[in-house]
């Protein structure tokens, strides 16, 4: 039987949200209920630091929280992601409190970093698949008075890098980029979308087994 598979998204990100219902994708949100700030990469890569968060939150959906719901199948497509800023070969994720938002921001301002976002999609009884991309972000010099604005503002709170990219632009702030700019913030639709039309739209066989 062909039907329309369940997206799941394993984030209460509202931008990853908002990017795929500005792609048409309706979609479910079952929040992971993972405290990645404890965890921490140890000797891998740090760019693949994100692509194995991601696994990590769409894992704990798909086999610990859905089962509790009832609603695991083999029609569910869950959607795990993370995004992280690098500076100088360092990971800078979302600010502890304002005082760790104002640091990151003075650290990010007159120069440039990357900004890379991991994806992992899980489907049971399929293989994992897992897509990084990146994106190249300059940063002017913000200045003190703009810091202060911002901080005070509130709205650094639960961004990596203490900041939206568009939300950032349409206040004018100085900033260009290199790349997709939905990777930087929060799902790089330019890669995922093949795939997740290749998986909404397929043939529903419930699953038996474990996923590879």
């Amino acid at each position: 039987m062909t039907a329309m598979a369940r997206l799941i998204l394993a984030s209460s990100s509202p931008r990853r949200r908002l990017l795929l219902s500005q792609a048409g994708y309706s979609h479910e949100v079952v929040p992971p209920d993972l405290d990645d700030a404890r965890l921490r990469p140890g000797d891998i890569p740090p760019e693949f630091w994100p692509a194995a968060l991601a696994y990590l939150k769409a894992a704990r959906v798909l086999f610990d929280i859905l089962p509790t719901l009832g609603t695991r199948d083999g029609a569910s497509v869950v959607l795990g992601a993370d995004t992280i800023v690098l500076k100088n070969n360092e990971i800078i994720g979302q600010p502890a409190d304002a005082s760790h938002a104002e640091h990151i921001l003075r650290t990010l301002s007159g120069g440039d970093h990357r900004v890379i976002t991991g994806v992992a999609v899980l489907v049971p009884g399929r293989p994992r698949r897992l897509l990084l991309d990146q994106a190249l972000v300059r940063v002017g010099q913000l200045g003190d008075d703009r810091i202060a604005a911002y901080i005070a503002s509130g709205q650094w709170r639960g961004k990596a890098g203490a900041y939206n990219l568009s939300e950032r632009l349409a206040d004018g702030w100085p900033m260009t980029f290199e790349g997709d700019p939905a990777c930087i913030m929060g799902l790089p639709m330019r890669l995922l979308k093949p795939l997740l039309d290749n998986l909404m739209h397929r043939e529903v066989v419930p699953a038996a087994g474990v996923m590879s």
